[in-house]
């Protein structure tokens, strides 16, 4: 039997994480709704989703538009009867935001992050837990990287706004716990696989004046394995997090560092 059977999930983003949990939530057996920003990128992976056998819908959503995600959220709960899954992958560019003291950072630059993820996180996150709370369960997803924990240089606001994210995932457990609704956020440390890590490496290489390869050997050492998360890591943690499997786990994170955050 597959693992999310008769499961609907919501995706936010249509990167390289958002493609890639749709596809393995649709490969256990979840109808997807996939929503993002870019037509030909929501195309390509509603096409390898259909080809493949599993149930898709894409839809052109900007996650940060309170009204347009709330009533993509009733236009689904209407075609599938519940919502069972929500998970959030948006990201943003690191250009001008890391490799930057924060003594010479602007504040626009600095707030960017945190008003971007901590807005498009509580804007879908409610939507969804509004209706979960009413069906009596469901469970919400987000992802944050290391960085979230053990606050690196030169990162920027990017730290405040992850850690906000983990915050809001305890008080959505804590609130709508008691109704059967679970909130989990996903720690891994970069991804080799997403785009955005050959541009975070350059960044902060450049700024602790070391080589993309050396800071990349860096942050794999910090690992206990030598060795960064793997996409193929990630999806297989989401798939059971939002799978009935994981229904103890709840108002906390799913470490999948390999010993870079112990806690």
């Amino acid at each position: 039997m597959m693992r999310l059977e008769n499961k609907v999930a919501v995706i936010y983003g249509d990167g390289t994480v958002g493609g890639a949990v749709a596809k393995a939530f649709a490969r256990e057996g979840a109808r997807v709704f996939l929503t993002g920003r870019t037509p030909a990128k929501l195309d390509a992976i509603a096409g390898e989703i259909s080809s493949s056998g599993g149930a898709i819908e894409r839809c052109l959503l900007d996650a940060l538009d309170e009204q347009a995600v709330e009533q993509h959220m009733s236009e689904t709960v209407g075609k599938a009867g519940k919502m069972d899954i929500s998970f959030n992958a948006i990201g943003i560019s690191p250009r001008s935001i890391q490799g930057i003291p924060l003594t010479d950072l602007s504040v626009e630059s600095f707030s960017l992050p945190i008003t971007t993820y901590t807005r498009s996180h509580f804007v879908t996150a409610k939507a969804a837990a509004r209706r979960m709370v009413k069906q009596g369960h469901g469970v919400i997803l987000m992802h944050t990287p290391n960085a979230s924990r053990i606050s690196a240089p030169f990162v920027g606001g990017m730290i405040p706004g992850w850690a906000a994210m983990e915050a809001l995932g305890r008080s959505l457990s804590v609130e709508c716990g008691p109704y059967g609704v679970r909130a989990v956020c996903l720690l891994t440390t970069g991804i080799p696989e997403t785009p955005l890590i050959d541009d975070v490496w350059e960044i902060h290489g450049k700024a602790h004046d070391i080589t993309f390869e050396q800071f990349n050997s860096f942050m794999e050492g910090m690992t206990h394995r030598r060795r960064l998360t793997t996409l193929a890591e990630l999806t297989s943690a989401a798939v059971f997090a939002a799978s009935d499997e994981g229904s103890a786990v709840t108002g906390t994170i799913l470490n999948l560092t390999a010993g870079m955050i112990v806690d």
